[in-house]
Protein backbone atom coordinates (compact mmCIF):
# COMPACT_ATOMS: atom_id res chain seq x y z
CA UNK A 1 0.00 0.00 0.00
CA UNK A 2 1.28 3.38 -0.90
CA UNK A 3 1.12 6.73 0.55
CA UNK A 4 -0.17 9.64 -1.64
CA UNK A 5 -0.91 13.09 -0.89
CA UNK A 6 -2.46 15.33 -3.23
CA UNK A 7 -1.59 18.77 -1.94
CA UNK A 8 -4.08 21.15 -3.90
CA UNK A 9 -7.05 19.02 -4.24
CA UNK A 10 -9.48 21.12 -4.43
CA UNK A 11 -8.58 22.46 -8.21
CA UNK A 12 -9.55 20.16 -11.35
CA UNK A 13 -5.53 18.61 -11.71
CA UNK A 14 -6.02 17.59 -7.92
CA UNK A 15 -9.18 16.55 -8.17
CA UNK A 16 -9.18 14.84 -11.46
CA UNK A 17 -6.01 12.50 -9.77
CA UNK A 18 -8.20 11.78 -6.68
CA UNK A 19 -11.10 10.33 -8.48
CA UNK A 20 -8.59 8.37 -10.40
CA UNK A 21 -6.70 7.08 -7.42
CA UNK A 22 -9.79 6.26 -5.53
CA UNK A 23 -10.94 3.26 -7.86
CA UNK A 24 -7.14 1.72 -6.78
CA UNK A 25 -6.64 -1.00 -3.71
CA UNK A 26 -3.09 -0.30 -3.41
CA UNK A 27 -3.34 3.83 -2.98
CA UNK A 28 -3.68 4.96 0.90
CA UNK A 29 -4.46 9.27 0.51
CA UNK A 30 -3.56 10.85 2.78
CA UNK A 31 -5.09 13.98 3.39
CA UNK A 32 -5.04 17.46 5.26
CA UNK A 33 -7.84 18.65 6.75
CA UNK A 34 -9.50 21.98 6.18
CA UNK A 35 -8.13 23.74 8.78
CA UNK A 36 -4.58 23.00 8.40
CA UNK A 37 -4.20 23.38 4.99
CA UNK A 38 -2.08 26.36 4.85
CA UNK A 39 -0.29 25.05 8.17
CA UNK A 40 3.31 24.32 7.68
CA UNK A 41 3.69 21.76 9.91
CA UNK A 42 0.81 20.08 9.17
CA UNK A 43 1.62 19.47 5.33
CA UNK A 44 5.27 18.93 5.89
CA UNK A 45 4.37 15.73 8.36
CA UNK A 46 1.65 14.72 5.59
CA UNK A 47 4.17 15.23 2.72
CA UNK A 48 6.88 13.39 4.74
CA UNK A 49 4.76 10.70 5.10
CA UNK A 50 3.98 9.95 1.92
CA UNK A 51 5.83 7.60 -0.56
CA UNK A 52 4.56 10.55 -3.31
CA UNK A 53 2.96 13.51 -3.17
CA UNK A 54 1.73 15.24 -6.14
CA UNK A 55 1.88 19.40 -5.79
CA UNK A 56 -1.41 20.68 -7.15
CA UNK A 57 -0.63 24.21 -6.44
CA UNK A 58 0.64 28.00 -7.71
CA UNK A 59 4.19 28.08 -8.40
CA UNK A 60 4.87 30.02 -5.42
CA UNK A 61 3.39 27.44 -3.12
CA UNK A 62 5.09 24.29 -4.83
CA UNK A 63 8.36 25.79 -4.02
CA UNK A 64 7.34 26.02 -0.23
CA UNK A 65 5.93 22.62 -0.50
CA UNK A 66 8.95 21.31 -1.87
CA UNK A 67 11.23 22.93 0.68
CA UNK A 68 9.13 21.26 3.08
CA UNK A 69 10.02 17.79 2.19
CA UNK A 70 13.12 16.65 4.32
CA UNK A 71 12.28 12.88 3.54
CA UNK A 72 14.49 11.74 0.84
CA UNK A 73 12.43 8.63 -0.19
CA UNK A 74 9.46 10.75 -0.88
CA UNK A 75 8.83 11.39 -4.31
CA UNK A 76 7.45 15.17 -5.40
CA UNK A 77 5.06 15.11 -8.70
CA UNK A 78 4.97 18.54 -9.36
CA UNK A 79 2.04 19.83 -11.86
CA UNK A 80 3.34 23.81 -11.28
CA UNK A 81 5.69 25.45 -14.06
CA UNK A 82 7.95 25.86 -11.12
CA UNK A 83 10.09 23.36 -11.74
CA UNK A 84 9.79 22.21 -15.49
CA UNK A 85 13.17 23.41 -16.92
CA UNK A 86 15.10 23.22 -13.21
CA UNK A 87 18.17 21.62 -12.73
CA UNK A 88 17.51 17.80 -10.96
CA UNK A 89 13.98 17.60 -11.98
CA UNK A 90 13.05 15.06 -14.33
CA UNK A 91 10.81 16.35 -17.09
CA UNK A 92 7.64 13.77 -16.81
CA UNK A 93 7.04 13.01 -20.21
CA UNK A 94 8.20 9.06 -20.59
CA UNK A 95 7.49 8.79 -24.44
CA UNK A 96 9.72 11.09 -25.53
CA UNK A 97 12.84 9.05 -25.15
CA UNK A 98 14.53 6.30 -23.00
CA UNK A 99 16.36 8.96 -21.38
CA UNK A 100 13.46 10.91 -20.07
CA UNK A 101 11.41 7.58 -18.97
CA UNK A 102 15.19 6.47 -17.23
CA UNK A 103 15.16 9.74 -15.11
CA UNK A 104 11.08 9.71 -13.95
CA UNK A 105 11.76 6.24 -12.92
CA UNK A 106 14.70 6.88 -10.58
CA UNK A 107 13.70 10.40 -9.99
CA UNK A 108 12.43 11.91 -6.59
CA UNK A 109 11.86 14.97 -8.30
CA UNK A 110 9.76 14.94 -11.40
CA UNK A 111 8.12 17.94 -12.96
CA UNK A 112 4.59 16.91 -14.92
CA UNK A 113 4.55 18.66 -18.62
CA UNK A 114 2.07 21.67 -19.15
CA UNK A 115 -0.66 20.93 -20.88
CA UNK A 116 -0.16 22.95 -24.57
CA UNK A 117 3.58 22.17 -24.00
CA UNK A 118 2.52 18.39 -24.14
CA UNK A 119 1.32 18.44 -27.80
CA UNK A 120 4.20 20.68 -28.38
CA UNK A 121 6.80 18.56 -27.43
CA UNK A 122 5.20 15.30 -28.29
CA UNK A 123 5.54 16.58 -32.21
CA UNK A 124 8.61 18.81 -31.70
CA UNK A 125 11.08 16.51 -30.16
CA UNK A 126 10.58 13.40 -32.80
CA UNK A 127 11.11 15.97 -35.40
CA UNK A 128 14.66 17.56 -33.69
CA UNK A 129 15.52 14.39 -32.39
CA UNK A 130 15.50 12.73 -36.20
CA UNK A 131 17.24 15.76 -37.54
CA UNK A 132 13.81 16.23 -39.23
CA UNK A 133 13.93 19.95 -38.39
CA UNK A 134 16.84 21.81 -36.93
CA UNK A 135 16.54 23.53 -33.49
CA UNK A 136 16.63 26.94 -35.88
CA UNK A 137 13.60 26.19 -37.43
CA UNK A 138 10.44 29.03 -37.23
CA UNK A 139 8.33 26.89 -35.70
CA UNK A 140 4.57 28.03 -34.77
CA UNK A 141 1.80 26.18 -32.60
CA UNK A 142 -1.59 26.58 -32.84
CA UNK A 143 -3.53 25.09 -29.82
CA UNK A 144 -7.48 25.03 -29.05
CA UNK A 145 -8.11 24.18 -25.41
CA UNK A 146 -11.30 23.77 -23.33
CA UNK A 147 -12.23 25.99 -20.23
CA UNK A 148 -11.21 24.02 -17.35
CA UNK A 149 -7.52 24.82 -18.05
CA UNK A 150 -8.44 28.18 -16.74
CA UNK A 151 -9.11 26.97 -13.24
CA UNK A 152 -12.14 27.39 -10.91
CA UNK A 153 -12.66 31.16 -12.48
CA UNK A 154 -12.73 30.71 -16.01
CA UNK A 155 -14.74 27.73 -15.27
CA UNK A 156 -17.32 29.78 -13.49
CA UNK A 157 -17.32 32.28 -16.24
CA UNK A 158 -18.10 29.59 -18.81
CA UNK A 159 -20.52 27.48 -16.98
CA UNK A 160 -22.35 30.55 -15.53
CA UNK A 161 -26.13 30.41 -16.98
CA UNK A 162 -26.23 34.64 -17.14
CA UNK A 163 -22.61 34.34 -19.05
CA UNK A 164 -21.78 36.89 -21.53
CA UNK A 165 -22.20 36.05 -25.20
CA UNK A 166 -18.74 36.27 -25.60
CA UNK A 167 -18.13 33.07 -24.29
CA UNK A 168 -19.76 31.08 -27.02
CA UNK A 169 -17.43 31.79 -29.27
CA UNK A 170 -13.54 30.83 -29.05
CA UNK A 171 -11.22 33.12 -27.85
CA UNK A 172 -6.97 33.77 -28.56
CA UNK A 173 -5.31 34.69 -25.65
CA UNK A 174 -1.29 35.44 -25.02
CA UNK A 175 -1.61 38.01 -27.21
CA UNK A 176 1.32 39.69 -25.97
CA UNK A 177 3.28 36.52 -27.11
CA UNK A 178 4.27 35.18 -23.65
CA UNK A 179 2.93 32.44 -21.96
CA UNK A 180 3.99 30.02 -19.14
CA UNK A 181 4.50 27.08 -21.61
CA UNK A 182 6.97 28.68 -23.49
CA UNK A 183 10.49 28.31 -21.93
CA UNK A 184 9.92 24.39 -21.31
CA UNK A 185 8.67 24.43 -25.20
CA UNK A 186 11.91 25.68 -26.04
CA UNK A 187 14.13 24.10 -23.73
CA UNK A 188 13.22 20.36 -23.69
CA UNK A 189 12.71 20.22 -27.51
CA UNK A 190 16.60 21.47 -27.55
CA UNK A 191 15.22 24.54 -30.33
CA UNK A 192 16.92 27.70 -30.49
CA UNK A 193 14.11 30.23 -29.86
CA UNK A 194 10.67 29.86 -28.35
CA UNK A 195 7.98 29.31 -30.93
CA UNK A 196 5.68 31.67 -32.15
CA UNK A 197 2.54 30.13 -30.23
CA UNK A 198 -0.89 30.80 -30.39
CA UNK A 199 -3.45 29.47 -27.57
CA UNK A 200 -7.25 29.94 -27.76
CA UNK A 201 -9.75 28.42 -25.34
CA UNK A 202 -13.68 27.31 -26.40
CA UNK A 203 -16.68 26.87 -25.43
CA UNK A 204 -16.19 23.01 -24.13
CA UNK A 205 -15.08 21.72 -20.98
CA UNK A 206 -12.36 19.70 -21.67
CA UNK A 207 -10.09 18.36 -24.57
CA UNK A 208 -7.34 20.01 -26.81
CA UNK A 209 -5.75 19.96 -30.24
CA UNK A 210 -2.24 21.34 -30.17
CA UNK A 211 -1.22 21.21 -34.34
CA UNK A 212 2.12 22.57 -35.86
CA UNK A 213 2.30 23.50 -39.25
CA UNK A 214 5.32 22.76 -41.20
CA UNK A 215 7.12 23.92 -44.58
CA UNK A 216 8.87 21.37 -46.48
CA UNK A 217 10.95 23.46 -47.59
CA UNK A 218 12.58 24.74 -44.17
CA UNK A 219 12.99 20.86 -43.33
CA UNK A 220 16.63 19.72 -43.45
CA UNK A 221 15.06 16.23 -44.31
CA UNK A 222 12.61 17.07 -46.93
CA UNK A 223 10.01 14.47 -45.84
CA UNK A 224 6.67 13.77 -47.74
CA UNK A 225 3.20 13.57 -45.56
CA UNK A 226 3.48 9.91 -45.91
CA UNK A 227 6.96 9.80 -44.93
CA UNK A 228 6.31 11.81 -41.43
CA UNK A 229 3.55 9.57 -40.60
CA UNK A 230 5.57 6.28 -41.12
CA UNK A 231 8.28 8.36 -38.59
CA UNK A 232 5.68 8.92 -36.14
CA UNK A 233 4.26 5.66 -36.16
CA UNK A 234 7.67 3.78 -35.60
CA UNK A 235 8.27 6.37 -32.68
CA UNK A 236 5.52 5.81 -30.81
CA UNK A 237 5.10 2.32 -31.52
CA UNK A 238 6.15 1.25 -28.03
CA UNK A 239 3.57 3.13 -26.14
CA UNK A 240 0.67 2.38 -24.83
CA UNK A 241 -0.88 6.17 -24.17
CA UNK A 242 -0.01 7.26 -27.77
CA UNK A 243 -1.17 5.83 -31.14
CA UNK A 244 -0.34 7.54 -34.28
CA UNK A 245 -3.88 7.76 -36.34
CA UNK A 246 -4.31 6.33 -39.84
CA UNK A 247 -3.07 8.91 -42.45
CA UNK A 248 -6.46 9.76 -44.31
CA UNK A 249 -7.04 11.77 -47.47
CA UNK A 250 -9.13 14.70 -45.54
CA UNK A 251 -6.28 14.78 -42.86
CA UNK A 252 -8.94 12.61 -40.83
CA UNK A 253 -11.82 10.04 -41.58
CA UNK A 254 -14.33 13.03 -41.82
CA UNK A 255 -11.75 16.39 -42.29
CA UNK A 256 -12.68 17.37 -39.18
CA UNK A 257 -10.22 17.70 -35.88
CA UNK A 258 -12.55 18.10 -33.01
CA UNK A 259 -10.60 19.12 -29.96
CA UNK A 260 -12.98 17.74 -26.74
CA UNK A 261 -12.58 14.24 -28.77
CA UNK A 262 -10.29 12.70 -25.80
CA UNK A 263 -12.00 14.78 -23.42
CA UNK A 264 -12.32 12.27 -20.13
CA UNK A 265 -9.39 9.91 -21.45
CA UNK A 266 -5.45 9.65 -20.48
CA UNK A 267 -4.29 8.89 -23.88
CA UNK A 268 -3.36 10.49 -26.39
CA UNK A 269 -3.43 11.25 -31.08
CA UNK A 270 -1.08 11.81 -33.25
CA UNK A 271 -2.79 13.29 -36.73
CA UNK A 272 -0.45 14.00 -39.54
CA UNK A 273 -1.85 15.29 -42.19
CA UNK A 274 -1.82 18.90 -44.68
CA UNK A 275 0.11 18.06 -47.82
CA UNK A 276 4.02 17.01 -49.28
CA UNK A 277 4.66 20.69 -49.23
CA UNK A 278 3.00 21.94 -45.88
CA UNK A 279 2.76 19.18 -43.87
CA UNK A 280 0.92 19.50 -40.34
CA UNK A 281 0.78 17.29 -37.38
CA UNK A 282 -1.44 17.60 -34.63
CA UNK A 283 -1.52 16.18 -30.47
CA UNK A 284 -5.53 15.53 -29.72
CA UNK A 285 -5.72 14.87 -26.11
CA UNK A 286 -7.62 15.97 -23.03
CA UNK A 287 -6.20 19.00 -21.00
CA UNK A 288 -7.01 17.33 -17.78
CA UNK A 289 -5.52 13.59 -19.14
CA UNK A 290 -2.11 13.71 -20.77
CA UNK A 291 -1.82 17.00 -20.37
CA UNK A 292 -2.13 17.05 -16.30
CA UNK A 293 -3.82 14.36 -14.04
CA UNK A 294 -3.55 11.18 -16.38
CA UNK A 295 0.78 12.67 -17.27
CA UNK A 296 1.00 12.82 -12.99
CA UNK A 297 -0.41 9.42 -12.32
CA UNK A 298 1.64 7.63 -15.12
CA UNK A 299 4.78 9.14 -13.69
CA UNK A 300 3.75 8.14 -10.00
CA UNK A 301 3.40 4.38 -11.67
CA UNK A 302 6.86 4.61 -13.52
CA UNK A 303 8.36 5.92 -10.27
CA UNK A 304 6.67 3.33 -8.05
CA UNK A 305 7.33 0.22 -10.23
CA UNK A 306 3.46 -0.15 -11.33
CA UNK A 307 1.72 -0.80 -14.17
CA UNK A 308 2.14 2.39 -16.11
CA UNK A 309 -1.14 2.55 -16.97
CA UNK A 310 -2.92 1.72 -13.81
CA UNK A 311 -5.92 3.83 -12.85
CA UNK A 312 -5.54 5.99 -16.40
CA UNK A 313 -8.76 5.86 -18.53
CA UNK A 314 -7.55 5.02 -22.11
Amino acid sequence: MYNILIDGSVGTTGLRIASRLAERNDINLLTIPEELRKDSSARAERINASDVTFLCLPDAASKEAVALCTNPETVIIDASTAHRTADGWAYGFPELSEKFRSKIVNGKRIANPGCHASGFVSIVYPLVKGGIIGADYPLCCHSLTGYSGGGKGMISSYEDAQRDIKYSSPAQYGLTAHHKHLPEMKVICGLDAEPVFNPIVGDFYSGMAVTVPLHKSLMAKKMSVTELHAYFTEYYAASGLITVQPLCEKGTQDGFLYANALSGKDSMQIIVCGNDDRPQITALFCNLGKGASGAAIQNMNLVLGTDEYAGLVL
